[in-house]
């Protein structure tokens, strides 16, 4: 069965009509849209994480109030940037929060995307050796990551402290949360970073902006970026991954609060320009009637090969309204049979 969740941008301003008018509010009404998504039937309960900006960005204490105040929704991130983290502590704040869900962590991880900062990294301390690049080290500190959360010996024991066991060489960080190194998720935006992410045994989220473009709709391509990310998995031998996931903009409009904010945005086209210096290109909104959004999603091949679709959600009109949405896209999964 298909999982379904929500995937939360976390933005608060003060412009007239948000419920969001500041980061309290946006910290507290996303922990109750949490739960409001597992009471709705969701599987998932996604943060976006940014530096710098009117965005949510510190994701480990808010994951970990979120796992205190439900029982069974999946807690998951997309992403983390990696440029802006110490891999060993973020093990640490990982395996924590992931305790105090009871093992429901769902963490994506990446190189990050385009910001507002042109120095965030330096302002935090991290800078890039000679030659390196940013993909460079995001790999590297994801591995070191992965290899802490799997019980990896990182430290190595002072004898004369009298806290390292007898005999004990090496430490690993602690706590320690067994099944977390199978719920680890790469952000990837080409098929290129895809099969990486296959051949070094992570589960895959696709993100919601593919950096490439050869003229084919953003849901075939994304759709193949899936089947080649399958192809590396199965040949990579690894047990850790294997898992798929998309992001939609999807607003089944069943009352006139729906239509009013949504039923000017029935898309149906891709958007596409240039990022970074290349081509990109971004999906549709999925608005219209509740039979047309099953249809435009049942049309969708990315949505279809996925084990796992994300729905965007417009965290600044408050919970109510974001409860009244997760309700219609839990009806949207049992219309598509994933429920």
């Amino acid at each position: 069965m298909k999982k379904i969740g929500f995937l939360n941008f976390g933005h608060w301003s003060s412009v007239p009509g948000s419920r969001t008018p500041d980061a309290g509010a946006t910290l507290s009404q996303t922990i109750e849209m949490a739960v409001a998504a597992e009471e709705a039937g969701l599987d998932g309960a996604w943060i976006r994480s940014h530096h710098f900006q009117n965005m949510l960005s510190a994701p480990f204490p808010l994951l970990a109030a979120m796992g205190a105040a439900t029982k069974t929704i999946d807690l998951g991130t997309g992403v983390i940037d990696l440029r802006y983290e110490n891999p060993l502590y973020m093990a640490e704040e990982a395996a924590t929060a992931d305790l105090i869900s009871g093992g429901r962590l769902q963490l994506g991880i990446s190189r990050g995307s385009p910001e507002a900062a042109r120095d965030g990294q330096h302002q935090f301390g991290y800078d890039l050796d000679p030659g390196q690049s940013w993909s460079d080290l995001a790999q590297a500190r994801g591995d070191r990551f992965r290899d802490a959360i799997s019980g990896g010996l990182v430290a190595h024991a002072d004898p004369d402290s009298g806290w390292a066991q007898p005999g004990q060489e090496k430490l690993s960080i602690q706590p320690q949360s067994p099944g977390l190194p199978n719920r680890i998720w790469w952000g990837s935006g080409n098929t290129v970073s895809g099969v990486r992410a296959g051949e070094q045994g992570y589960n895959l989220l696709s993100s919601t902006l593919l950096l490439q473009d050869d003229g084919r709709p953003f849901h075939v391509q994304q759709a193949d970026q899936i089947a080649q990310y399958r192809q590396a998995y199965a040949a990579s031998g690894h047990t850790t991954g294997g898992m798929t996931a998309v992001t939609r903009s999807v607003f089944p409009i069943v009352s006139a609060q729906d239509d009013m904010y949504f039923g000017g945005r029935r898309e149906r086209s891709d958007s596409s320009g240039h990022l970074e210096g290349g081509k990109a290109r971004g999906g549709p909104t999925y608005s219209g009637t509740f039979d047309e959004v099953v249809e435009l999603l049942r049309a969708d091949e990315a949505v279809q090969a996925a084990d796992y679709v994300l729905m965007a959600n417009p965290n600044q009109l408050g919970v109510e309204y974001n409860a009244h949405l997760f309700t219609q896209w839990a009806e949207v999964a049992r219309a598509m049979g994933w429920k």
